[in-house]
């Protein structure tokens, strides 16, 4: 992943960034009224958290990236993601829905994964919506990364929000913009 600044204000704070800590830079409209955390964790190079908690549970929404190997699929990124879950402790972990939605040129998975995590103190269900969008360079196919976007949620909230992260999800675009000239 590239260093310095991940994001970069195009509009107004939360709605509209570029975001450059991936492997590409790509432009992507939050959901609006979400909240841009101060600081990110490990790994992540986008971020924004539902204003309203659920019984001590905040949506949030991550996006991350990486390179992406030729002689693998994104249904094998995928699992590998469920993997390590389990070994960040997440319990009673379950793949609900696995599918490729995407085509040969624009590839792209999605899975949603249920799951039980301690979040304050208490173990909590939550659900998870991954959606990992391929992207092949036209001239050299071999040189191939992928971006992540997640929403986590509690089961009780997930529909509610689920809506916001389609919405953004949609809105993801590689952009060749340089973003030294953005700041």
């Amino acid at each position: 992943m590239t260093g310095g600044h991940s994001t970069y204000i195009v509009g107004d704070f939360v709605s509209q960034v570029l975001v450059t800590a991936l492997p590409v830079p790509v432009r992507v409209e939050a959901p609006p009224g979400w909240e841009h955390p101060t600081t990110l964790p490990p790994g992540v190079a986008f971020a924004v958290g539902h204003p309203s908690p659920d019984r001590g549970v905040r949506a949030t929404i991550t996006m991350d990236g990486d390179t992406w190997s030729p002689h693998e699929s994104l249904e094998d990124v995928a699992s590998r993601v469920v993997e390590r879950l389990a070994g960040a402790g997440c319990q009673d972990i379950v793949v609900l829905a696995r599918e490729h939605v995407g085509t040969t040129s624009a590839p792209a998975t999605t899975q949603r994964v249920a799951l039980r995590s301690i979040v304050g103190g208490e173990l909590r269900d939550l659900v998870q919506d991954q959606v990992y969008l391929g992207l092949v360079d036209q001239g050299d196919p071999s040189l191939r990364a992928v971006v992540r976007l997640v929403l986590t949620a509690a089961s009780e909230q997930h529909d509610e929000v689920a809506a916001a992260f389609q919405a953004m999800v949609k809105s993801v675009s590689v952009t060749d913009i340089d973003p030294a000239r953005k700041r």
